[in-house]
């Protein structure tokens, strides 16, 4: 419940900047000299490609809690037997080794989206966050029944 709230306070953080943001833009382009508004266009083009980057990683989040419910209700969620450190950290050495079997279960169920939700637990687990999303991406993608190249 409180990565949803930090999530949902820090993109009224980031609407709230796209708006002042476009709010300057919209000024220069009224502005209209040829300098302003071509400023005005350029200010405008940011909170645009902040809305769009803010949308589809917002939809990525509730797809990948949609499989995690669904996975959770089939008592499927990967069981969390890594071994920490005195201050909490996942031990490194730890994360490898379920990593492997995570891996291995992937390969041998390639269009199973179960497994690829696993791997992306065990590749952030590892703190491979790209190679987390991408398997995420996947198995959000078998889930929904399309095919993506990995």
């Amino acid at each position: 419940m409180r990565a949803k709230l930090s999530y949902a306070i820090t993109a009224a953080v980031l609407v709230f900047y796209f708006v002042l943001v476009g709010s300057r833009g919209v000024m220069l382009i009224e502005s209209g000299t040829v300098v302003t508004v071509t400023f005005g266009v350029a200010v405008l083009i940011l909170p645009v490609i902040g809305l769009w980057f803010l949308w589809k990683n917002t939809q990525f989040v509730r797809k990948a809690n949609r499989l995690a419910a669904e996975l959770d209700a089939e008592g499927g969620l990967p069981v969390d037997e890594l071994k920490r450190t005195p201050g909490g950290r996942i031990d490194r050495d730890s994360a490898d080794e379920v990593f492997a079997k995570r891996k291995a279960e992937t390969e041998a169920a390639p269009d199973d989206w179960r497994s690829w939700f696993r791997l992306a637990v065990a590749y952030h687990d590892a703190r491979d966050t790209p190679r987390a999303r991408k398997a995420m991406q996947r198995a959000i993608a078998l889930h929904e029944g399309r095919t993506i190249e990995v």
